[in-house]
């Protein structure tokens, strides 16, 4: 599959944004480790805002830049939402009131519950009719979004924004789960070449022969390794620092993700 991007958001640990970020990733700027800051977004209503999570806020914020970037309307495309782990803060909460106060739980813990409400969310806040999924594929569901993005805005001719997510369970789930880092990536796909292409992408599936491509930054290795979202780094590394490369991305059932970058 051959596809365009158009558009970058992102959002992690000491990466608040892609202008900042980009430096950064293509090695011209040291990379310094700071706590996560998630940049306010004021299009929920505040009654809607205040129900939502780290996972709903990171989603809002790379995808609103990603498109904005783009300049393209949020409200006309469609969306593909990738995350391991969805809201870990909400489902632990469940599970403590499910064992501790009687079984009743709060009717917002509910509805935060699902693996698609930062999609819900996000037709809110975008006023958008169009389509959204959701999906997860535990350590691969970055390249699982990737592929599904992609297939999207080839099979339909409309740009794609794919936004993939995920933040840290809290104990004791953590220790069942470790997630080491918040971290929220975007990008704006389309199927054909316009004023607006960063890089095009040339995505295939193959047999897994070769290890999955890592960052030469330890401590950006540690992120990707530890969070399956983080593991765009590598694409986002080769898209900052303009050059054309092949990354490997690992996929399920022994196969990787094998992405040509070649700058627009």
């Amino acid at each position: 599959m051959k596809i365009f991007i158009e558009g970058i958001g992102i959002v992690g640990p000491g990466l608040s944004n892609w202008p900042t970020s980009q430096p950064v990733l293509a090695g011209t700027v040291p990379y310094v480790g700071a706590a996560i800051a998630i940049p306010p977004n004021d299009l929920l209503p505040s009654a809607e805002r205040r129900r939502t999570g780290i996972p709903v806020k990171l989603a809002l914020a790379v995808g609103c830049e990603a498109i904005a970037h783009s300049h393209r309307n949020a409200s006309e495309l469609p969306a593909v939402f990738a995350s391991s782990a969805g809201d870990g803060d909400n489902m632990h909460n469940i599970f403590d009131m499910l064992a501790h106060n009687g079984r009743e739980v709060s009717p917002t813990r509910f509805h935060n519950s699902v693996h698609n409400a930062p999609s819900g969310y996000w037709s809110i806040a975008t006023k958008s009719m169009a389509p959204t999924t959701s999906l997860a594929c535990f350590d691969a569901s970055f390249a699982a979004g990737l592929i599904e993005a992609a297939t999207q805005t080839l099979a339909d001719g409309k740009a794609v924004v794919l936004i993939a997510y995920d933040a840290p369970y809290p104990q004791p789930l953590h220790a069942a789960r470790p997630i080491s880092s918040t971290f929220g990536v975007a990008m704006v796909l389309y199927g054909n070449k316009t004023d607006r292409s960063l890089a095009e992408l040339d995505i295939s599936i193959s047999r897994k022969n070769k290890s999955s491509t890592p960052i030469t930054n330890s401590e950006l290795e540690a992120i990707r390794v530890g969070t399956p979202a983080a593991r765009s780094l590598p694409l986002l590394t080769a898209l900052a620092d303009l050059r054309p490369e092949m990354i490997c991305l690992d996929y399920i059932a022994d196969n990787q993700l094998d992405v040509t970058v070649r700058p627009c």
